[in-house]
Parts: C-alpha cells; sequence; structure tokens
C-alpha cells in the first residue's frame, strides 16, 4: 500500500493482519438465518387454497401449433445471446477475483483513492459493456425480427447507455463506501452491512420518481369510465391509489405490460400505453393483478428481503477479503487498498448471478398470488384467461420454457400455469370453466 494509500489515524487492522473474522461470521450466519425464515415463512408456496383441483398446464388447449411453434423460434433465437451474456459476465468477475488485473489496472491510475476507486468502476464497466454490446444488438436485432421493438439504434443505444449509467454509480457508490469504510475501521463489516440495507430501502422508494423518468414519460390516465372503473375497484380493495399512470412504452416495444413500483409516497400503479387498446375488462384484470401487489405491500417486503440480503452480501465480502489464495492471487491485501476495486466488482457480479434464481423462484410465487388476488377480486376468470392469451400472443412469451430458462430466467409463472390456475380457480369457486 502507497503512502498516499495510508488509512487515516490507523484505526483500521494492517494490511497483512488477520481480519477479526469471528464476529462477521455470526452476524452472517444469524442473518443468512433471518433471511431464510423470511423467505421460508412469507412466501406464498400454495397459490390455492386446498380443495382446488389440479390442472396440467397445456399450451395446446389455448393456443396454435403455430404460435407454439413461434414462441419457440423467437426463445430459441434469443437464447444465445442471453447465454452468451451470462457467460461473459462469469468470466470476466472469474478474472476479476482471481487474477490480478483488476489491481494493476487501478495501479495505473491517478489522483486520490477515491478518485481513482471511481475510475476504475467506470474503466472496468465500460470494458464489460463494449464486450456485451454486440450480444445486446444481436438480441434486439431478434425483437425487431418479431415485432417486438420500435427503437432506432439510437434511441436503443441511449436507453442502454443510461441504464449503464444507473449501475455505474450505484457500483461506484458501494466501492467507495467499502473501502473507506475498510481504510477506517477494522470491523467495518457493521457499518458496511447497515449501509447495505440502508441504500436498498432508499434505492427502492426513490426509483419511481429518480429513474423511471430516465426511460419513460408519464401520464395520468385520461377521465372516463375505464378510469372511473379502475379507481373504484382500487377503493374496493382497499389500496390508496390516487392516479394510474401511462407510461409511453409505445416509443420503444410493442408488448403489453404493467406493474407497480416504489412504496409509501412513491407507490404507483403503471401499465403500458400499448395496452390500452386491450378491452377494458381485460385491462381492468391487469389492474387487479397489480392492486394484489399493492395490497400485500410485495415491492415493500422484497426491498426489506433485498436489504437484509445487501447486508449478508457486506459480511460475505468482508470474509471473502480474508481468504488467503485470493488475496494472493489477485495482489490485494485488504479492501481498504483501492486496488480492491477489481475484486469488489467481480464479487458483486458474483453474487447478483448466484442470487438470481432464488430471487426468481420468490417472485414466481409472489406473482401467483397477484393473480390470484385478481380473481378474486374480479371474479371473471374467463376475462382472466382471454387477458392471458392475449399477453402471451403479443409479447410471444415463451409457452413451454425448459428447465434452466425456467430457473434463471423465469420471475413470472409460464401463462400456461397461470391459466390452469385461473381454470382451477374456476371449479373450486363454481363459476363457469373457460
Amino acid at each position: 500500500m502507497s503512502r498516499t494509500d495510508a488509512p487515516p489515524g490507523g484505526t483500521a487492522a494492517s494490511p497483512g493482519a488477520p481480519p477479526p473474522l469471528r464476529g462477521a461470521g455470526y452476524a452472517l450466519a444469524a442473518l443468512g438465518v433471518l433471511l431464510t425464515a423470511i423467505i421460508a415463512f412469507t412466501t406464498p408456496w400454495r397459490t390455492l387454497p386446498e380443495g382446488a383441483p389440479p390442472l396440467r398446464p397445456d399450451p395446446a388447449r389455448d393456443f396454435t401449433q403455430e404460435q407454439i411453434e413461434r414462441a419457440r423460434a423467437l426463445d430459441a433465437a434469443l437464447s444465445a445471446p442471453s447465454y452468451l451474456s451470462l457467460a461473459l459476465t462469469l468470466v470476466v468477475a472469474g478474472v476479476l477475483v482471481a487474477t490480478p488485473l483488476g489491481a494493476r489496472l487501478a495501479e495505473r491510475l491517478r489522483g486520490p483513492w477515491w478518485v481513482r476507486a471511481i475510475t476504475c468502476v467506470v474503466v472496468l464497466t465500460l470494458i464489460e459493456e463494449a464486450l456485451r454490446w454486440p450480444l445486446g444488438m444481436w438480441y434486439e436485432s431478434h425483437l425487431r425480427d418479431y415485432g417486438l421493438s420500435t427503437q432506432s439504434w439510437a434511441t436503443w443505444s441511449a436507453d442502454r447507455l443510461k441504464s449503464l449509467g444507473v449501475s455505474t454509480f450505484l457500483l461506484a457508490l458501494m466501492a467507495v463506501a467499502v473501502i473507506a469504510l475498510a481504510r477506517r475501521y477494522a470491523r467495518w463489516w457493521i457499518p458496511a452491512a447497515g449501509g447495505a440495507f440502508a441504500l436498498t430501502l432508499v434505492a427502492s422508494f426513490a426509483y419511481p420518481v429518480v429513474v423511471e423518468p430516465l426511460f419513460n414519460d408519464f401520464r395520468p390516465m385520461p377521465a372516463g369510465q375505464l378510469r372511473s372503473d379502475l379507481l373504484a375497484m382500487a377503493e374496493r380493495d382497499g389500496v390508496p391509489v390516487d392516479e394510474v399512470l401511462v407510461a409511453d412504452a409505445s416509443r420503444r416495444t410493442t408488448a403489453l405490460n404493467a406493474y407497480v413500483s416504489g412504496f409509501g409516497a412513491t407507490r404507483r400503479v403503471v401499465v403500458y400505453d400499448t395496452l390500452l387498446d386491450a378491452p377494458d375488462e381485460e385491462i381492468k384484470l391487469i389492474v387487479a393483478h397489480e392492486l394484489g401487489h399493492a395490497h400485500h405491500d410485495d415491492v415493500l417486503y422484497g426491498t426489506l428481503v433485498g436489504g437484509v440480503g445487501a447486508a449478508c452480501g457486506a459480511c460475505v465480502l468482508f470474509l471473502t477479503g480474508s481468504i488467503r489464495p485470493l488475496r494472493r492471487r489477485t495482489g490485494v491485501r485488504s479492501f481498504a487498498d483501492p486496488r480492491a476495486v477489481g475484486v469488489l466488482v467481480g464479487l458483486v457480479s458474483l453474487f447478483t448471478v448466484v442470487s438470481g434464481p432464488v430471487q426468481n423462484l420468490v417472485s414466481r410465487q409472489i406473482e401467483a398470488r397477484a393473480d390470484l388476488h385478481a380473481l378474486n377480486l374480479t371474479r371473471d376468470p374467463a376475462t382472466f384467461v382471454a387477458m392471458q392469451k392475449r399477453l402471451a400472443v403479443a409479447n410471444v412469451s415463451d409457452l413451454t420454457p425448459d428447465f434452466v430458462e425456467y430457473v434463471l430466467y423465469a420471475s413470472h409463472p409460464p401463462i400456461p400455469e397461470r391459466i390452469a390456475m385461473a381454470r382451477s380457480w374456476a371449479a373450486l369457486n363454481r363459476v363457469p370453466t373457460p
């Protein structure tokens, strides 16, 4: 460590000294048990109550062979760039956590340690994005071939760069915070875990009003019967919704979608403008699904779970930094060293990939509960099925995902599963089965 990189005040452990690991290990174990318990006991693992007849999803019952094959063809076309992008993420992360390349890059930079840390994050993300850019263009070209993208290459590039800017800012903030804490405190995992939890909450709360406007313009749904019916449905559901917003998604896609984001004062229900051409009853069902998320505070729940997971990640970072083979291979003796930025970036990428399947597993159950909420609120399974079919055809949704794709990428149940659940609900509630 150079003279200019020495921790101020001498409060941090010296780079060669063994870090105080026992407390971090106990904290990680406790947080891990807490996170597991939250997921295990609050996730709605069973959607329908006892007595609902089990129905096997059958795409052939609701979709033509041509529609099924079209969805399979798009899925096959998108699989190559998707898997290559995932492989690229793993390779780059592996290089950063197993070789001294990240440290050597940081050594070439000049300025105060925090400037060098930020610059290193920017350079590393730009290098990875340059490698990933052709894969993104490949993916986008398939969306255009199937009529799902309405963007020009200029607007597509602008959106991608804005997304890169947001992620780079958050990553640089994390790197500077970790290094600053490690330079000052021997047990830096304690403030890092608290800060990671707090940052997750703040980011989720601010996302609808800070980040979303970077990508879309939002306007209140025009006055009329549909808007009145939606607000009345929200009031009947006991969900405070002052306005339903419409996003100008048609400037980039033909896909149909709606979502809820934020919590508390920033909670909003948003529908794509592409959805407004659908029948009003189907729009009501889609909004009823989003009201289900709001009714169960799913965004807040996900934020709290993510915050606990981020706190676990801070402990894992601290413990990982003590692994001697890693320190030897990377040439970084401590996270107090600005040259550790590469290791931090690589570890965050690996944690993100590893946690993805668990997030998707929980998300699928929560989305199924929102479907159930929509059915209970509208009591209209026939329109629910019609709406799901419209979404599947318009979005060219994969109707027969394989196991690997299901685990890695499926944040929602496949459309045939959702339709089967609606038919099971209809049989359970003795209403005509669609």
